[in-house]
């Protein structure tokens, strides 16, 4: 069963969007975005959020102290980590459930992707072994990670031989949700971006794409 997080909560319409639709995860992002918020916005909006949603706080480079302080305020259930950081840096969170980001830059031709697959398997598996629950597997333009609403070429996860969970991110909408499910088989995937109008959440497209993921664990 593929699980559904979406990335990117900034406002109150948004929490009751999450509300009515379900989805098993909700992310918020703490670190330089435009859909930046800050831990007296967090507050508020998690303490509109369903229970029954998980709280994943986003975090690029921060503090460790930020880091601690906004997911023990905000009882997170992840800390979603997409910067540079350290194994001890993971290590000294290993009290709560950590997804660390890798990226798959989208300008890789397919024979390139096969080139990568066994670099990416390795790269996948190191993480792990820092205790972690989940890698994050995003696209990068130009070096530019996350957010970019651009899909990489998922054939290079297919048939991956490796130990942890896959949250699979990146580009992921309601026209090509099925296929990426497909090739990755995820643990839960990753969308933002995809459920947006001009930079805003949308109902519709949430729901849509929320119910085309359903579709594919019948």
């Amino acid at each position: 069963m593929t699980l559904v997080k979406v990335c990117g909560i900034r406002r109150i319409e948004d929490v009751e969007f999450l509300n009515k639709l379900r989805p098993e995860y909700a992310g918020f992002v703490f670190c330089k975005s435009k859909r930046q918020i800050n831990l007296e916005t967090g507050k508020q909006l998690i303490k509109k959020l369903d229970a029954g949603i998980k709280r994943v706080g986003v975090f690029q480079d921060n503090s460790l102290k930020e880091v601690r302080n906004i997911a023990e305020t905000l009882r997170l259930d992840v800390i979603q980590l997409h910067g540079r950081e350290a194994e001890n840096y993971i290590k000294q969170l290993r009290q709560f459930n950590i997804w660390k980001s890798i990226s798959i830059d989208v300008s890789d031709s397919l024979e390139e992707v096969n080139d990568k697959v066994k670099f990416y398997e390795e790269k996948i598996n190191k993480i792990c072994e820092c205790g972690i629950e989940a890698v994050l597997i995003d696209s990068s333009v130009k070096g530019a990670s996350g957010g970019t609403g651009i899909s990489f070429n998922w054939n290079v996860l297919n048939n991956l031989n490796v130990s942890g969970k896959i949250v699979l991110a990146g580009g992921l909408n309601f026209y090509n949700i099925t296929q990426a499910i497909k090739i990755v088989k995820p643990y839960a995937v990753d969308v933002s971006s995809g459920v947006e109008e001009d930079g805003i959440k949308s109902f519709e497209k949430m729901k849509q794409f929320i119910e085309k993921v359903r579709m594919q664990n019948l």
